[in-house]
């Protein structure tokens, strides 16, 4: 039995993926910023299974929260074993072209709260010598494309700084998962023209599940974005400028 501390739990794909988990009859503390939508995900995961579900409304922003929801999160399932980590929004990267403030602002969102969350529960982990961190990422982080190099460049640091906690905390027993999904069928890409390479949350949810379960490093879901981003890494840039992507 699992105690797991999902951040953004009310996103769809974290939703999704503790619905996986409360299956198992695992533990689980909820963090995020609607407290009439945690509600509805904590008594949905009851039906299906969860032995115990916790909430706590926090915008993940407030970084100076951090350490008290960590610690608040501990005392309420008698420690934290597995942190799933699934907040962000997408920026309007016209928008953030001509504002610099703006893009800090979704650099905050996307990155820096995410760095501060880890740095906190990197700490715990490597103390009690066990564990596995989480992290949704995306594969828009492995290359700039002119199209979202706002957001790209945000989920490459995030990934970036995975990297490196995942060899930190290995040799203390620690698990630091890479998640870098696709294009997912969200409310947030809901004006987004769908195609055959887009799946539902679900999807994504049933490869966290065997990630996390699995402890693998970095996970690309679905399989095949690894090689589609493998193709578009390799193009060399003066071809690779000249593609609308």
């Amino acid at each position: 039995m699992r105690n797991i501390l999902i951040i953004g739990a009310t996103s769809a794909i974290a939703e999704a993926t503790a619905r996986r988990f409360a299956q198992d009859g695992d533990r689980f503390f909820l963090v995020a910023r609607n407290a009439e939508r945690l509600t509805t995900v904590a008594n949905d995961l009851e039906t299906r299974g969860a032995t115990q579900v916790e909430i706590m409304v926090m915008d993940v922003n407030e970084t100076n929260r951090h350490a008290g929801m960590l610690n608040q999160a501990n005392t309420a399932l008698g420690g934290v074993d597995t942190v799933l980590i699934a907040h962000g929004t997408l920026p309007d990267q016209k928008a953030c072209e001509v504002s610099f403030e703006l893009t800090l602002h979704e650099f905050q969102n996307n990155c820096l709260s995410t760095i501060s969350l880890l740095t906190h529960i990197a700490n715990q982990f490597e103390a009690q010598k066990k564990g596995t961190i989480a992290v949704i990422s995306s594969v828009a982080g492995d290359r700039g494309r002119q199209s979202n190099y706002v957001y790209g460049t945000a989920k490459a640091a995030v990934s970036t700084f995975l990297q490196g906690l995942r060899g930190r905390l290995h040799k203390s027993g620690v698990s630091v998962i890479t998640i870098k999904p696709g294009f997912v069928d969200t409310p947030m890409t809901a004006e987004f023209k769908k195609g055959l390479l887009w799946v539902n949350p679900e999807v994504i949810a049933g490869g966290i599940y065997h990630g996390i379960t699995k402890k693998y490093g970095v996970v690309y879901l679905p399989w095949f974005w690894r090689w589609i981003m493998a193709i578009i890494i390799a193009l060399p840039d003066s071809l690779f400028k000249r593609i609308n992507l």
